[in-house]
């Protein structure tokens, strides 16, 4: 009898990885993500809990690390079978793996130099993967999935790529296969977007399965209006702007920084944005920027309206790309009008903390964080009202004003998730994936209350027999 088990994402948010075994059939991996978070990322290098070599196909639902984060490691360790993704998610997922593998590279180095000095270099681990492993990943087969078309992956076994509307490239992976003479499909959600999202598509509904695997990362609440959230947004950037000031804006490079060039580039063409400069000052986002305009028809139709009429999705007059970092240095000379958009998202690292450094500590300027901070981040710190951080080895004062705007999100909300359950015409066994047992919980009574069914939450490594 078929089963899965999830190595990831069991009862907490990141790390993706469902091994899926077939009676007398392959075995197939649905992503291999990364765990994250300072209480999961150790388990980034222990064993998988399965042979590398003995898996057949590899799915990739879509290119946030967290779903491909360990993809280097799956090909170290001995996986060579074939890759099953979107192309936009092939391309995404390679500027993804060789941002993580170099930030790696460099922190292996700063700590080999710190304990040369201490005479303890034989004690600094090895990077998790190198950029040479990444480029490995890539000389694998590779099958590019186009939505809506069934892929023979195996005898008697199909795989269905469903638009997820996530991110570019997004996918709910649909399975079919042969059991007894009986057709099974069994269905991993992916991420599943948000309806309201300003960049990408409505998710596409599926309309059977036997066993669904759901995520459920906001199982537990509803998102925020996105009008009020555009308008918060909105009346955040022309009081800074207005006021002389500079607003400094903690970005995620994929997803939510095109979201807030679609914004601003909407108020640039309605007259609503001052007279400013506008900078992406991350080269991750630059290139996911890029690859997001490659694949303009992938997105939304406000994105491809943009694109019709000025034949650019996301650019207009004031903004700049600064890739060079002599360029990004530059931003500091600026006294006012700059909007800037720089990375770490969570205020981790990144060229965000040299804004922060020379912005913070001047009341005219703002911080608009548009994106989750977790706890224990920078981000989270200064989002909870701390009133002096360190950076640099430098104390700073915060006095620039500081906005938390919640609305926008790449993940489905609870009431999204019910709704897209609701359009299966057959649905089986609900199984809860990518969310924290405590959101999980809360989901599952929701699904029992709406739908009246069961579910299931899913446990590290549990056999789930289809």
């Amino acid at each position: 009898m078929a089963f899965v088990q999830s190595f990831g994402a069991a009862e907490v948010v990141t790390g993706s990885c469902h091994l899926l075994k077939i009676k007398s059939g392959p075995r197939i991996l649905v992503d291999c993500g990364m765990f994250q978070g300072n209480d999961e990322e150790e388990k980034n290098y222990e064993p998988f809990g399965f042979d590398p070599k003995k898996v057949d196909v590899l799915l990739i639902t879509h290119a946030h690390l967290d779903h491909v984060g360990r993809i280097p490691k799956l090909v170290k360790e001995g996986f060579d079978g074939i890759i099953v993704a979107t192309k936009p998610t092939f391309e995404l997922a390679q500027v993804v793996l060789l941002d993580s593998a170099h930030l790696m590279e460099e922190e292996y180095r700063t700590r080999y130099r710190k304990a040369q000095r201490r005479g303890e270099e034989k004690k600094v681990p090895q990077p998790l993967y190198t950029t040479e492993d990444v480029e490995d990943v890539y000389l694998l087969t590779h099958i590019h999935a186009k939505y809506d078309k069934p892929l023979k992956i195996a005898k008697g076994v199909k795989v269905t790529f469903r638009n997820a509307g996530h991110i570019l490239g997004s996918a709910t992976v649909e399975i079919s296969y042969k059991e007894e003479g009986e057709e099974r499909k069994v269905v991993f959600s992916g991420d599943l977007g948000n309806k309201n999202d300003i960049v990408m598509p409505f998710i596409e509904n599926v309309s059977r399965a036997d066993t669904l695997f759901i995520e459920s990362t906001y199982g537990d609440r509803n998102h925020k209006n996105i009008k009020d959230t555009i308008a918060e947004f909105k009346s955040a950037v022309r009081k800074t702007l207005l006021n002389r000031g500079n607003v400094i804006i903690p970005s995620f490079a994929i997803e939510r920084t095109q979201e807030v060039l679609c914004v601003l580039k909407d108020m640039y063409r309605k007259r609503e944005l001052p007279h400013c400069k506008v900078f992406v000052d991350s080269p991750m986002a630059i290139k996911a920027t890029y690859l997001f305009s490659k694949f303009h028809r992938e997105l939304g139709p406000k994105c491809n309206r943009f694109y019709q009429e000025d034949g650019d999705v996301f650019g207009f007059p004031y903004l700049r790309f600064t890739s060079d970092v002599e360029d990004s240095k530059k931003i500091n000379e600026i006294e006012r009008g700059a909007i800037i958009i720089a990375g770490s998202g969570m205020c981790t690292g990144g060229r965000i903390l040299h804004h922060f450094k020379n912005r913070l500590w001047n009341e005219r300027n703002c911080v608009i964080f548009v994106g989750f901070q977790a706890e224990g981040t920078l981000g989270r710190y200064i989002v909870d009202g701390a009133k002096w951080v360190r950076i640099y080895h430098e104390d700073i004062r915060i006095r620039a004003k500081i906005h938390t705007i919640n609305g926008f999100s790449a993940h489905a909300d609870q009431r999204e998730l019910i709704e897209w359950m609701q359009g299966f015409k057959k649905l089986g066994k609900v199984c809860l994936v990518h969310g924290e047992r405590e959101k999980e919980i809360v989901f599952r009574k929701e699904i029992k209350k709406r739908l009246g069914k069961k579910a299931h939450i899913v446990k590290p490594k549990e056999k789930i027999y289809l």
